[in-house]
């Protein structure tokens, strides 16, 4: 797979991730009221994260939103908090991916400016998508516990304490767009290595001269020396010197 069609496949997957983070979110059927008991009852109940809903027989449906947050569990408020986050993150990284796309030029941006780019919409998503997951499971949790402390205080005799909630239909889009963000960040997090440039690594090499090693020293330039340097060797002294400067050579004469 090509690292355009593999960005591209990403962008898809995650906005279809983060369009169903936000659908679950608004939804109202996070939890239904559980008819195994009573399956002909004139009121059905449902609840979401901002309101409670009541559906009566005749078809006539009346929400009302919940005006207090000090009232509501712990639990809850975290639920709603990791949703907002999953959708906050979820939408910043859509807009960077979108000028991180490979088949979108915007300027001089080089390719190693849209691989960082991809890297950061990438793990936006994925962050999302862990957000948006652990959400709807830490409401699924509340669901089971409380379903079941109250199926525990039915069998006891205690009869319509409170009535029981099981999963609904927000739950399973939830936990859908989790997976579709997640898997949409891991596959920009792929493409990110297809986009780095490939650095031209030069290796030195050295010359050296056959034979012996000859090293060339530069010095300063001393200029012309009119008088050479004689050579010293055994038998050989140099000629003295008279009182005008000149040099007195002996004679063949002297050696007698």
């Amino acid at each position: 797979m090509s690292t355009t069609m593999c960005q591209v496949l990403g962008f898809l997957v995650a906005s279809l991730g983060v369009a169903g983070c936000v659908v679950a979110t608004a939804m109202d059927m996070w939890s239904t009221q559980d008819l195994y008991d009573n399956p002909v009852t004139a009121v059905f109940q449902y609840q979401g994260l901002w309101r409670s809903c009541v559906r009566q027989s005749s078809g006539f449906t009346e929400c009302r939103p919940y005006f207090t947050i000090l009232g509501l569990p712990a639990m809850f408020q975290a639920v709603r908090a990791l949703m907002i986050v999953g959708i906050v993150l979820g939408i910043l990284g859509l807009f960077v991916c979108i000028f991180a796309l490979k088949c979108i030029r915007i300027g001089t941006m080089e390719d190693s400016a849209k691989a960082n780019m991809t890297l950061t919409s990438g793990i936006m998503f994925i962050i999302a998508g862990l957000c948006a997951i652990t959400g709807v499971s830490v409401f699924a949790n509340m669901l089971v516990t409380n379903f079941w402390m109250s199926t525990s205080n039915m069998y006891q005799g205690m009869q319509n304490v409170q009535n029981r909630y099981t999963f609904g239909s927000a739950l399973f889009v939830g936990w859908v767009a989790g997976g579709l963000a997640l898997v949409g960040g891991i596959m920009m997090c792929l493409a990110c290595r297809g986009l780095i440039p490939e650095e031209s690594r030069y290796k030195a090499v050295s010359y050296n001269a056959s034979g012996r090693n000859i090293s060339y020293r530069t010095g300063p330039y001393k200029g012309y020396e009119p008088e050479m340097k004689t050579r010293k060797g055994t038998g050989y002294e140099e000629a003295p010197r008279s009182e005008d400067g000149r040099r007195s050579y002996p004679s063949k004469y002297d050696y007698v």
